[in-house]
């Protein structure tokens, strides 16, 4: 933020005065512009910092996504699986079925015992009665050559959908593996570039402190570093005022497309350790490992919607376990796919990861504003 500047009140005449208090001027205004100067390269390194956090969760993002994919192939493996071994025993049962059928009419039984059957009738009546029985038979004879067809083409197809489905989990294995091979890749890229950025705007800050002592002496200033102290207490204070029942930090992204890619939620930076609390009370459905996260915590509220806490250095609740609105449910970390500490805040809707929305009007209900561009 720029210091505002006033120079002191000119006693001298009109004429005289310009001549005076140029070169005061002149070094207040060239203080005032390295503050400007200072800013805004500050500015820049944060932009980076905030791309870099954003690319590294966008790469844990599809790591995630392509563990789904496998998780799914697998599940089709399983049951087409199933389907052909059901298929098999189904087709056992059918061959023995037409094996007897086989048996039977080499043996002759078959023709001798219909042929008894016929003269044993007692009138016409009779007769055509058991001439229908046996047409019966025949019925069945030719049910069990077609259930035994049905079922070798059943095994057929089933071997083919078992062969196709094996093939899909393998592709999809593999895609996991690079996934997760780009993620790191990704995350160590970005961590080098997010370490030199931290520094640069670390060398920055105290430039700008410089500056600003600079100018506060020049102002006649008897204690500049404690006003510079002052203002970036109330100045952090009032940062955090509105995240503070979430977790008392600084919002660096929000919701929404970010270089190239989706942020899919919001961040909020602040030390590892800092509290995190629950926006709204519910249900934990999910509190430790979690992919592309590190560690992370879900919460499903009475909505239905369900909120994810990523990052995080450790949970203080497990699945299962009810909170209230404002119990701590985890702290800030610094784990899985994250170049710095914080947290990423996430909103589900319909169920998890089936929609995933803007946080900030959810939160913003509940009394947490997050301010600028995360208003939503």
């Amino acid at each position: 933020m720029q210091l505002a500047l006033t120079s002191p009140a000119a006693i001298a005449a009109p004429g005289d005065r310009v001549a005076e208090q140029n070169p005061a001027q002149s070094t207040l205004d060239a203080a005032n512009a390295e503050i400007d100067r200072v800013e805004q390269l500050l500015a820049a390194a944060e932009s980076e910092l905030q791309r870099l956090t954003v690319l590294a969760e966008a790469a844990g993002e599809a790591s995630r996504l392509a563990e789904r994919e496998l998780m799914t192939a697998q599940a089709a493996a399983a049951t087409t699986a199933a389907e052909l071994a059901a298929a098999q025993v189904a087709t056992v049962a059918a061959r023995e079925s037409v094996a007897d059928l086989g048996r039977e009419t080499y043996m002759g039984a078959d023709s001798l015992s219909n042929t008894v059957t016929l003269l044993e009738a007692r009138g016409p009546d009779d007769l055509l009665e058991r001439a229908a029985m046996l047409e019966l038979i025949g019925d069945d004879r030719a049910e069990r050559l077609r259930a035994l067809e049905d079922a070798e083409d059943q095994v057929e197809r089933a071997d083919q959908a078992a062969r196709d489905a094996v093939a899909a989990r393998d592709t999809a294995a593999q895609a996991a593996q690079q996934a997760e091979a780009d993620a790191r890749a990704q995350l160590a890229q970005a961590q080098v570039g997010y370490d030199a950025a931290a520094g640069q705007k670390a060398a920055l800050d105290e430039q700008l402190r410089a500056a600003q002592v600079q100018l506060l002496t020049l102002q006649g200033d008897d204690d500049p570093d404690a006003t510079i102290e002052e203002r970036r207490q109330v100045a952090s204070a009032a940062s955090a005022a509105g995240t503070g029942s979430l977790a008392a930090g600084r919002v660096t992204s929000c919701f929404g497309s970010r270089w190239g890619t989706n942020h899919n939620g919001v961040d909020i930076a602040a030390p590892i350790g800092t509290p995190i609390y629950a926006p709204d009370a519910g249900v934990v459905l999910h509190a430790g490992p979690a992919n592309g996260f590190g560690l992370a915590v879900y919460i499903q509220h009475s909505d239905g919607t369900i909120t994810l806490y990523g990052h995080i250095n450790q949970a203080f609740v497990s699945a299962g376990q009810r909170v209230s609105a404002g119990e701590q449910i985890a702290e800030v970390g610094n784990r899985g796919q994250s170049t710095g500490p914080h947290v990423h805040i996430e909103a589900h809707t319909g169920g998890l990861y089936a929609n995933r929305e803007n946080p900030a009007p959810w939160l913003a209900a509940r009394g947490i504003s997050l301010g600028g561009a995360c208003s939503g």
